[in-house]
């Protein structure tokens, strides 16, 4: 059986308080709880006279309504409107991906690429992809993705999410994205990397889903890299490219069209400390992204609860990725030097058209060029 124990402080009997009975509050009596099972069931004692069940109708009125105005307190304060909410959701999708990123060929899964997050992390930017040509399923293409900026969003949205319908405009294609093979180190980061089409950017990979993934593959790869990412300043429109050729070779080895692409806005999304060429610290960076393979960008964007503030957040920038023209690339075994510089400017005329052509309605003036190094 139960007994209930009630003691009312701070007076042990209601006779003993000097001003006669004492109106009791719920907050006034401590209860203690003694089980017995040699006792009838269903009976109800006191275990002395002093802790006698004492609990007047005031103090339960005083308890009502310190309950009722606890409620009126919480339901006067006032909650976040929609908009700031899916306003928090977009920046909290924003801080997982970062700090997926930082912490870091491929066995995709599409519920990982359909997961709603995405779509949230679409929105805060916002990020939207244009289909200037159609790539037919029946060819693997290299896509060149411009500019690397720092973490390469407009590339990771686009291709490793399906938050902007690529599977839609571009049907019975499979993207993939090239990234640094130390990322693939970890194993549980790497399968989840992996899910979404992250592979790693090495010729062996590549190849593989070049030539014995069948047809219809597409996979980006990011040419500038780390050097890029040095000079990567908002308003900046300058490549690394000029002598970057391999991935030329790799797409005459394989017969794999060549497409380029650019994401306007890439390079707003955060702030950046660029040392001058020659500068010993930019002479560490270099060093640094010889040994690790990617370089330690001194930047900096909004913090987690204000856009005032400083942190590791991107800014809340629209990119916009435009896919071009695919520049149609024989299969070639053994390709000549110059064969690859061929392909290669090919490759550029169509990226430089795709620029001119829709910079002006993408956040950029008729004046602004792009700087090819």
């Amino acid at each position: 059986m139960c007994f209930i124990h009630l003691t009312a402080h701070p007076y042990p009997h209601p006779s003993t308080s000097p001003t006669g009975p004492c109106p009791l509050s719920l907050s006034a009596l401590s209860f203690t709880f003694i089980f017995c099972t040699c006792c009838q069931p269903g009976l109800l004692e006191t275990a002395t006279e002093e802790s006698a069940l004492c609990v007047y109708v005031k103090g339960l009125a005083g308890s009502r309504a310190s309950i009722q105005a606890a409620l009126h307190t919480l339901l006067t304060v006032p909650w976040p409107s929609q908009r700031e909410f899916r306003a928090c959701i977009q920046l909290l999708s924003v801080l997982q991906w970062v700090l997926s990123f930082l912490l870091m060929g491929g066995r995709r899964s599409a519920w990982v690429r359909n997961w709603p997050v995405w779509k949230h992390f679409r929105d805060y930017f916002p990020i939207q992809l244009v289909k200037t040509h159609s790539l037919l399923p029946g060819h693997n293409y290299i896509i060149g993705a411009h500019p690397h900026g720092i973490l390469c969003v407009g590339a990771f949205c686009n291709f490793i999410t399906e938050s902007t319908g690529f599977s839609e405009k571009f049907p019975g294609i499979r993207p993939f994205l090239a990234t640094l093979a130390g990322n693939f180190r970890l194993p549980v980061f790497r399968e989840y990397l992996m899910s979404g089409g992250l592979c790693p950017v090495t010729r062996q990979a590549i190849g593989y889903l070049l030539s014995q993934n069948g047809s219809g593959n597409a996979v980006a790869i990011v040419i500038g890299g780390a050097a890029e990412s040095l000079s990567c300043q908002p308003g900046v429109t300058t490549l690394i490219l000029k002598n970057r050729k391999g991935f030329v070779r790799m797409a005459l080895q394989h017969g794999a069209h060549l497409v380029p692409a650019f994401s306007f806005g890439e390079n707003d999304l955060f702030r950046q400390v660029v040392f001058e060429e020659g500068s010993w610290l930019r002479g560490i960076q270099k060093r640094f992204q010889k040994l690790v393979g990617f370089a330690p960008c001194v930047f900096y964007g909004r913090g987690l609860t204000s856009i005032q503030s400083r942190g590791f957040l991107p800014y809340p920038k629209p990119i916009t990725t435009v896919i071009g023209e695919p520049v149609t690339v024989p299969r070639i075994k053994e390709p000549s030097h110059e064969t690859v510089d061929l392909y290669h400017a090919m490759y550029i005329r169509s990226l430089l058209k795709l620029f001119n052509d829709h910079k002006a309605k993408y956040g950029l003036s008729e004046a602004d060029e792009l700087r090819i190094l």
